[in-house]
């Protein structure tokens, strides 16, 4: 066993802090089979889709009546990882991912681009045109990241599960992501262009903002969300990740969206200045730009936060392939936000991500600090945010004083433990101890740190990451050998090792 993988199994035993029945092959699948456990009870068995979510409880009653497109690609990979670290049988595999398939070949999807709309009933199978929750009014959407998270679970299935891999294929192939792909998104003089957040096939009422197009020219006009994803540290990379691996937009458009933006007043909006400089790839003039935390450099996220950092490196092995870019990257980044929650904040915890409020409902977590936007997703329920200024274009507020309830979540720290399974583990092992933070489907999905409240559902995404994370740690690299075959490795992977982020090569 290598040693990352043996510091993984003490990090996954650290964890438990509960004795270990002769029932238990391994401590270290411990996580893993509780977590799926969520995913079971979450299902509906008829459809072989999961819910959005389900209360802590893993009671039925309590499933979510909603589910999206990565909702159901969670459920495909976690699956995978199931059957391979010994959780469920092949032929239990092959069973469930059959029903799930078969399903998602009976949702309404849009015709001309093969794209998934975002809400549908997992029991019924419909497509949702009223909120279950309030009964508002849900005007249908294709989400170019959630279907985008899907079309990696299918490339998974395709070559993990043979059995089923002609049923899989059948579903990935009129996805097209060229819909979304902009072209002159950066302007007609830069060759490569950006992805829109999605469509209407109608226009959305106000205050949505949509533009009317068609990038493929394949069917009627749609309405484009009126931004793009322009931003490449975030875990929207996944839909470039897959557009290039697919062959469907052009090889270029990895270098089109923005590492940080220019370091001058006309982006002086942005969270920092960044130090760096342009550079041209095949075509395409990057700023490789960087910020600074706790004397840290690294490549800010969006919001400051650990799934859009590594949750598309469950899929691309970014540190095998970007040896010069994430491969400076995302132990550092995990680094920034070890020091975020323990000398910074003084929370006694780390780990921020989107997640459940434990007050109530989801919102964004992060390292204000670790992201581009300027108000940035704050660590605290208090919303702390810190402005550290734009040298000669924004002047520098003062820094709190102190920050409130900080809120961590599981997933984050596993899916830190890869690239820092020391400070994961005890990470994992202090919320153990201080909080009921741990329950039938594995930890429970966000804690309060201060207040000890704790958000007692599990959510499907974000169960996902930890099956993600556990299987490519514990199981030799699960999903990224599942994923990477053909496409990804042909056309992705060459332009991956041409960068060179603005970061020493040690820190």
């Amino acid at each position: 066993m290598s040693r990352l993988r043996t510091a993984v199994v003490a990090v996954l035993a650290a964890a438990l802090l509960t004795p270990v029945t002769p029932a238990d092959a391994s401590p270290a699948l411990r996580l893993v089979r509780d977590t799926w456990r969520s995913f079971t009870a979450m299902t509906v068995p008829s459809t072989g889709l999961p819910a959005d979510h389900i209360g802590g409880a893993l009671d039925p009653a309590t499933r979510a009546r909603y589910t999206s497109p990565t909702n159901i690609g969670s459920y495909l990979w976690s699956a995978v990882v199931a059957e391979d670290l010994g959780v469920i049988s092949r032929r239990e595999l092959v069973s469930r991912v059959r029903t799930t398939l078969s399903s998602l070949g009976r949702l309404r999807r849009h015709p001309a681009s093969g794209q998934f709309y975002n809400w549908y009933d997992p029991a019924t199978l419909s497509l949702l045109h009223t909120w279950p929750e309030d009964g508002s009014v849900v005007y249908p959407f294709a989400s170019s990241v959630d279907n985008a998270w899907l079309a990696a679970a299918l490339m998974v299935v395709r070559n993990a599960v043979p059995e089923v891999r002609a049923q899989a294929q059948e579903l990935l192939a009129p996805m097209d992501f060229a819909f979304y792909y902009d072209p002159v998104a950066r302007g007609p003089e830069v060759p490569a262009g950006l992805m829109r957040g999605g469509f209407w096939d109608a226009p959305p009422p106000a205050p949505q903002c949509s533009l009317p197009g068609n990038y493929t020219g394949a069917g009627p006009e749609v309405y484009y969300t009126c931004h793009t994803y322009g931003t490449f540290a975030s875990e929207t990379r996944m839909i470039t990740y897959v557009a290039i691996s697919l062959g469907q937009v052009p090889a270029a458009h990895y270098f089109a969206p923005w590492r940080t933006f220019p370091d001058t007043c006309d982006w002086g909006w942005q969270e920092q200045k960044p130090a760096g400089r342009f550079v041209d790839y095949l075509g395409v003039p990057v700023f490789e730009g960087s910020y600074t935390y706790r004397g840290l450099r690294f490549v800010p996220t969006w919001g400051g936060d650990m799934f859009e950092e590594l949750m598309p490196d469950m899929f691309v092995p970014e540190v095998a392939w970007g040896r010069d870019s994430w491969a400076r990257q995302h132990s550092v980044y995990v680094r920034g936000q070890i020091e975020h929650g323990l000398s910074d904040a003084k929370y006694g915890h780390w780990g921020f991500s989107p997640s459940s409020n434990p007050e109530g409902g989801y919102r964004e977590y992060g390292v204000d600090l670790m992201g581009l936007d300027t108000l940035g997703y704050t660590s605290d329920e208090e919303r702390t945010s810190v402005d550290v200024g734009f040298e000669g274009c924004r002047d520098p507020q003062p820094l709190p004083s102190s920050y409130g309830d900080g809120v961590v979540t599981p997933h984050a720290v596993v899916l830190a433990s890869a690239y820092q399974p020391h400070a994961a583990a005890a990470e994992l092992a202090r919320l153990r101890r201080d909080f009921d933070s741990y329950g039938p489907g594995g930890f429970y999905d966000a804690v309060a740190v201060r207040s000890g409240t704790v958000a007692k559902r599990y959510l499907a995404l974000d169960q996902g990451m930890i099956m993600g994370a556990l299987g490519n740690l514990v199981g030799g690299n699960v999903l990224r050998d599942a994923f990477t075959p053909g496409g990804p490795t042909t056309r992705l992977r060459p332009v991956m090792a041409m960068e060179e982020f603005n970061l020493p090569r040690r820190q």
